[in-house]
Parts: C-alpha cells; structure tokens; sequence
C-alpha cells in the first residue's frame, strides 16, 4: 500500500490518538490534499514547520500500528473476505465449506 493511503488509514484508527495541531494538518494535508506551502501559508507558518508537525504525526500513527495492529488485523479480515466471497461466487458445493471457514476466522479477528 502507498504511503499517502496508509497514513490515512492509519489515521482513521488513530487519529484521535494525535494532538490538534498533529490532526489538523494531517486532515489537511493527507485529507483534503494541500501543499505544505497552502498550510503554511494559511496559518502563517513556515513550510518546515508544518513539515516537522507532519513527521511527528506519521512517526506516532506508525508506532500506534507498531504496538496495536489494527489495521493490519483490518485488511487481513478485508482480504479473507473478499477470498471467500470469492469462494462463493465460484458456488461449489465443496467450496461453501472453505468459506465458511474463512468467514470463520475473520470474524475471530475481533
């Protein structure tokens, strides 16, 4: 995965978890996609400030993921899913009972 989307879904998980100042400008630059120049301009601040705020915040969402795992846990339930109604759709008698158990196991995920 990209790093843009993985910040962002990492963000999702644990963006509560950032200061304000870390949340705003991770909405606004992973969000709503502004150059650190628009941000630094709009809060009259300088690029490398915003830039530092950015690092701080990626660094703490990747350590949260370190030591939590859930949105690694996330899209490995999503994947197992996908594999089974993949399974499904193939709709081989033989095949329901593979999907039932990965069903199974993603929803023990949680």
């Amino acid at each position: 995965m990209e790093k843009f989307a993985w910040v962002n879904l990492l963000y999702d998980f644990y963006g509560q978890l950032l200061t304000d100042h870390q949340r705003k400008f991770v909405e606004l630059y992973y969000g709503q996609d502004l150059s650190l120049g628009e941000i630094a301009e709009h809060y009259q601040v300088t690029r490398q400030a915003i830039h530092d705020v950015l690092k701080r915040a990626e660094s703490a969402l990747f350590k949260y993921e370190e030591k939590l795992g859930l949105a690694g846990r996330f899209i490995e339930q999503r994947k197992r899913l996908q594999r089974a109604l993949q399974i499904l759709d193939e709709a081989k008698a033989d095949r329901i009972s593979e999907a039932r158990k990965i069903i199974n196991e993603a929803i023990e995920l949680f």
